[in-house]
């Protein structure tokens, strides 16, 4: 039996943050921002992108769309997950 398979804890839903990247705009710059606005990010559009629980980075993974029914509905492919089962 696995820690997850016993725990009534694994049945709580858990929001999980996707980090694509962050800007670091002058505070001058962010208060023009103005609609149509491009901020420029620190990440290239093929770069991974980050999962977090809280503060805890939990996996990285590459955005994808999904097909079928949910065509257009942003998704991310798992490429790495850290070590769960110890806790978040």
């Amino acid at each position: 039996m696995t820690i997850a398979e016993g725990n009534p804890f694994t049945q709580v839903p858990i929001e999980i943050t996707i980090s694509v990247g962050r800007a670091r705009p002058l505070l001058r710059e962010l208060l023009r921002l103005k609609r149509d606005a491009v901020l420029p990010l620190d990440k290239k559009v093929d770069d991974l992108v980050e999962l977090y629980v809280g503060d805890r980075l939990i996996a990285r993974g590459e955005l994808t769309e999904l097909d079928g029914e949910q065509a257009g509905q942003l998704a991310v492919r798992l490429t790495e997950v850290a070590d769960l089962q110890n806790g978040l």
